[in-house]
């Protein structure tokens, strides 16, 4: 087993001047043979005529019978199957209804990224039951962003250096990737759909201006939909918000359930006044902890800046970590199509050669197909 490694791996030309540590952030994956008769006499010919007939039928009949193989036994039987990836290769994820994919972002207790880490590095189970990895990615692959911009009253003071750091997330994201911009007061809008050129999103927010009340919930539903035109494999959303919903039509509640069913990391960001201001509604109050829950169950993460000044640099760090995450893939043992919620778990057992603790962040779990 390789060594994992700790430390930063830009893999975008635009992070490669970022530093390990930020500061100011808290947190709060062959050729058929030819028949050759010459010389032969009329009756061998009809002779190896019905015996090729014979052979094609039989050649097509095993092709269909492969074709009708479960995806976990063609895997197993043929070394070509998609279960490592060639190292080097840009994994593009085209796989089979049942396949589930876990994005993983390992770090150690400095908040380094820890990199190198091999399959066998890591143990998943589901429901308890440990699972078979038969897809191990750790290299980039395009991206599919959506950026929920908050413009309510409550974003004044921070509007400017939220849309700066909006900025830097955008500029981070290499020319494969794709975005789109949802944003929201009283009401949540898509300003802009999935484009892949960035400047068309920093000129769409270039106009933004504060008021009103905060309607987050409601932009969330509003991406998650939006999401569902995305055309790479790897998704996540971005929420740009001092946390605290107080207009949304959806509840909490129903936002939670409709994250866990979406294939769709979620991250914050955002400036979170002090507990003890006494002029917080209880919505504003709030805000933060529900951000964290929900980020929490798609494998994201939400961040705390200290200071308005101190976001760009964690829209960077969102960056980084998308750039820097495993993809762990396997089919379920439990084969039933409930609509279940099954939960995952990941585990990283201290690879040799790193002292530091570990921390595994990952998606917590999915609902089963029904029938």
């Amino acid at each position: 087993m390789r060594d994992g490694r700790v430390g930063q791996r830009f893999r975008s030309k635009n992070l490669s001047g970022v530093v390990a540590q930020f500061p100011g952030i808290s947190a709060l994956q062959g050729s058929q043979p030819e028949w050759l008769g010459a010389g032969r006499k009329k009756g061998a010919f009809v002779f190896i005529r019905w015996l090729a007939g014979i052979l094609a039928a039989l050649a097509l009949l095993s092709c269909l019978a492969l074709a009708q193989r479960n995806p976990e036994e063609k895997s197993s039987q043929t070394p070509t199957a998609a279960t490592d990836l060639q190292e080097g290769a840009v994994p593009t994820f085209h796989a089979h209804a049942d396949l589930v994919l876990v994005p993983v972002t390992v770090t150690d207790n400095l908040n380094r990224f820890v990199l190198g880490l091999q399959k066998g590095d890591f143990e998943l189970f589901e429901d308890g039951l440990k699972q078979n990895v038969t897809l191990f990615s750790d290299e980039d692959a395009p991206l599919s962003i959506g950026v929920l911009f908050d413009k309510s009253g409550s974003m004044a003071y921070k509007l400017g250096s939220s849309r700066d750091a909006t900025y830097q997330l955008l500029n981070a994201l290499n020319k494969a990737d794709e975005a789109f911009l949802v944003e929201f007061d009283d009401h949540a809008k898509i300003s802009m759909g999935f484009t892949t050129r960035m400047e068309e999103l920093r000129g769409a927010l270039k106009n933004a201006q504060a008021g009103g009340q905060t309607a987050m919930l409601d932009a969330i539903d509003i991406g998650l939909v939006e999401m569902k035109k995305a055309t790479n494999s790897r998704k996540a959303i971005v929420v740009v918000s001092d946390g605290g919903d107080n207009r949304s039509h959806y509840t909490a509640a129903q936002i939670e359930s409709l994250v866990r069913e979406a294939d769709v990391q979620i991250y914050a960001m955002g400036v979170f006044e002090p507990l003890f201001t006494s002029a917080l509604t209880p919505e504003e109050i709030s805000g933060p902890r529900l951000l964290s829950e929900i980020a929490t169950q798609t494998g994201g993460r939400a961040f705390a800046a200290r200071d308005p000044a101190d976001m760009p640099s964690v829209a960077t760090r969102i960056a980084v970590e998308l750039r820097n995450q495993y993809v762990l893939g396997y089919y379920p043992k439990n084969k039933a199509r409930d609509g279940k919620y099954r939960n995952v778990e990941v585990k990283v057992p201290q690879p040799v050669g790193i002292g530091s603790p570990l921390k595994v962040h990952w998606r917590l779990g999915y609902y089963a197909p029904s029938q």
